[in-house]
């Protein structure tokens, strides 16, 4: 009885090293990995690293008790979510820094032809005053007040305030130019402030994803061949789990809808990817995340949608979870960080996190937020 509580507080310890080398404060996106680690040991063999075993150092020890795998499970799931977070937010910046790049380019397309106008209206300017020059320095209004012919006076009448309000045209449209100018130097340089802050934002999101997989990757690495076969195996029977439990809800049994045209056309591009890896922030053809699957599934069909989980979400329509027909999207978890294409039969496909490819699951196999359509 005492060897074995003892073998117990040994496994614990191993764990705890596995698990809260990950859990240090300071993240912006860790509520999601707040997972409480087992109870740690109080002792460690002599000599001996925490969580090593002998001919395998660095390795959690064989066997691992299931309620210590499904809390190594509960982390990995807490960091891939975290990494959905920012891969979401870098997405996000991606949008609009393309958006404002559009933007930048539109702003000095229409500068260029404000500074062509500037110029010819300058051309304009500089050519009247060069005929007064040769008129020996007079203004045709002064020639015509100076003329003793009263015949050149009737004449010049009429040149005279043409050529006034010619002038005072020039001075205005050469004014409003300038301005228009200034304006569209004031856009460009706050563009650019914005440009420069989504550039920011996009690389502290791309080294948070990156720091999140490498945590996962880096507790993954630490089991062992038959713990990750089991880890895998808790996995997959979860998901079977949270499927049974949905569909007997009877959420589906008065689901009929059948695919619109163009939710077929998404649909048939979304399985073609069948197989392909996940990569954060790819949207095709070789690789995907989640969002770039569906939003690239759509465009290919003729109607294109957000780049975004969360932006499908907050724009597309919403429909009732038992109204969902192939070619919807289901989003995920209360912070809309997943998405997936209804494909019918309850069956999703998705891009599901680093290191899967794009597969075929149950639609209730993780926690739906809701579903939305794009060709509503």
């Amino acid at each position: 009885m005492g060897m074995g509580k003892r073998g117990l507080l040994a496994t614990a310890v191993t764990v705890v090293c596995a698990v809260t080398v990950l859990a240090a404060p300071g993240t912006a996106f860790a509520n999601a990995s707040r997972v409480p680690d087992p109870t740690p040991a109080t002792s460690t063999a002599p000599g001996a690293a925490p969580g090593a075993t002998p001919g395998a150092p660095g390795t959690l020890p064989t066997p691992l008790p299931d309620k210590d795998l499904e809390r190594v499970r509960a982390r990995l799931d807490g960091l891939y979510h975290d990494a959905a977070v920012a891969t979401d937010a870098y997405n996000a910046a991606e949008e609009r820094t393309k958006a404002q790049s559009a933007q930048l380019a539109d702003l000095a397309k229409r500068t260029a032809e404000v500074q062509r106008r500037l110029a010819k209206l300058k051309d304009q300017a500089g050519a009247s005053a060069r005929a007064q020059y040769r008129n020996g320095g007079l203004t045709p209004t002064a020639q015509f007040l100076l003329s003793g012919d009263p015949q050149q006076v009737v004449d010049g009448a009429g040149t005279v305030l043409n050529g006034q309000r010619a002038t005072k045209k020039l001075i205005a449209e050469v004014g409003r130019t300038e301005r228009q100018l200034g304006q569209y130097t004031d856009e460009a340089a706050a563009q650019m402030e914005k440009l420069e802050a989504d550039r920011k934002a996009k690389e502290a999101a791309r080294k948070e994803i990156r720091q999140r997989i490498d945590d996962a990757e880096k507790l993954e690495s630490r089991l062992e061949k038959k713990q990750k076969e089991r880890l895998a195996f808790l996995e997959r029977q979860a998901a079977r789990r949270a499927q049974t439990a949905w569909l007997g809800s009877g959420v589906l049994r008065t689901a009929t809808g059948k695919a619109s045209t163009q939710g077929g056309e998404a649909v048939a591009f979304a399985t073609a990817q069948l197989g392909k890896p996940y990569v954060w922030g790819a949207e095709g053809p070789d690789s995907f995340d989640c969002s770039g699957l569906t939003s690239q599934a759509w465009a290919k069909a003729g109607h294109p949608i957000p780049r975004t989980s969360q932006e499908q979400w907050k724009q597309l329509t919403h429909v009732p979870v038992a109204d969902m027909r192939p070619g919807d999207l289901v989003i995920y978890f209360a912070d809309a960080t997943h998405v997936a294409m209804y494909i019918g039969d309850g069956k999703i496909i998705h891009a599901p996190r680093p290191g899967r490819t794009v597969t075929v699951a149950g639609a209730g196999s993780m926690p739906i937020l809701g579903v939305v359509r794009p060709d509503a």
